[in-house]
């Protein structure tokens, strides 16, 4: 949109045409970090020209992206970013102002030839019952289990997985933290034990649930933040587009890394809430194992004292990284 406009990223932000009464709706998914608007549309609107509709219905060719992807299959984003490295899919990945996206068409056929179809409708014996699973397949696992049952114990996971009961303890925790947050998000009157009752989660577990909420709200909080940082670092050339995914550390603070372009002093910057912006020494690990001191050593070095600087300041920070 800034090169139709013929200006900067940063002009475009300040102005934000997009925000105008009338300007054509994103095609990108509600919940989308990264928000995308149809070329055709927007051309015509700057022309002052009628805005064409979009196709109505659905269609085998349309292209959905992680969020649309994942309510095709009646899961969580969590267990489609699992799924979306499947062959069956991932040979179908198409990349769109750097965000992933997959033909309806393929998502829907590999939901109809998973084991376990009935799973989309909570019922049926989920992928993977019974059988020990990867650990990257274990949220996903779990999370087709309680949408069948919202008062699933860590027992009956343990059961139908074969994990270990303080992973699927975790597990239990992160997934139902998640659907507290997305309640509290539509009712903000809503109190955290309300929300937790009304998802049906039994009292014994509600503690680790209501824990994993608030993580999972201040996650939502910070992420636009660092989306626009990495925005500025992309549009500066500095950085490679990707989603921006935050964890929780062991101590519960959280942090995000966003790769580097190669050719710069360091393959990648880190995020941490308690310590700010600091350069990364491994592009594989860039956060590393935390101890909760503050990193230190070489290839390590805090770009500012401030916790969170302007976004738009990040790149300039970086000038002494460039090539």
């Amino acid at each position: 949109m800034a090169q139709v406009l013929g200006v900067s990223v940063g002009t475009l932000r300040n102005n934000k045409p997009y925000a105008a009464t009338g300007f054509p709706e994103p095609v990108s998914s509600p919940n989308a970090q990264t928000l995308l608007w149809d070329a055709e549309q927007t051309a015509a609107y700057f022309a002052g020209e009628p805005v064409p509709a979009l196709p109505a219905g659905e269609d085998d060719e349309d292209l959905l992206d992680r969020h649309e992807a994942a309510h095709e299959l009646n899961v969580g984003v969590s267990a489609w970013n699992t799924y979306k490295h499947d062959p069956a899919v991932a040979e179908h990945r198409v990349e769109v102002g750097g965000v992933e996206h997959w033909p309806r068409g393929a998502v829907r056929r590999f939901r109809d030839s998973r084991p376990g179809r009935g799973v989309r409708h909570g019922s049926g014996r989920p992928q993977g019952s019974g059988d020990k699973v990867r650990r990257d397949q274990i949220l996903p696992r779990t999370e087709e289990l309680l949408n069948a049952d919202p008062a699933l114990t860590a027992a009956a996971v343990v059961e139908r997985l074969g994990v270990a009961m303080t992973t699927a303890m975790k597990s239990l925790a992160v997934l139902r933290g998640r659907r507290i947050a997305d309640l509290l998000e539509r009712d903000p009157n809503l109190d955290p034990q309300e929300a937790a009752e009304r998802l049906g989660y039994p009292l014994i577990a509600q503690r680790r649930a209501l824990s994993a909420a608030e993580a999972e709200l201040r996650m939502r909080e910070v992420r636009p933040y660092l989306r626009a940082v990495a925005d500025a670092l992309v549009g500066a050339g500095l950085a490679e587009t990707a989603e921006v995914d935050v964890v929780e550390l062991e101590d519960g603070a959280l942090a995000a890394a966003v790769q580097l372009v190669p050719g710069l002093a360091a393959p990648a910057l880190v995020w941490d809430e308690r310590f700010g912006w600091r350069t990364a020494t491994s592009r594989r690990h860039p956060i590393g194992k935390d101890t909760g001191a503050r990193p230190e050593g070489e290839g390590i070095f805090y770009l500012t004292p401030e916790l969170r600087p302007d976004p738009l300041r990040v790149p300039s920070l970086l000038d002494n990284l460039a090539p």
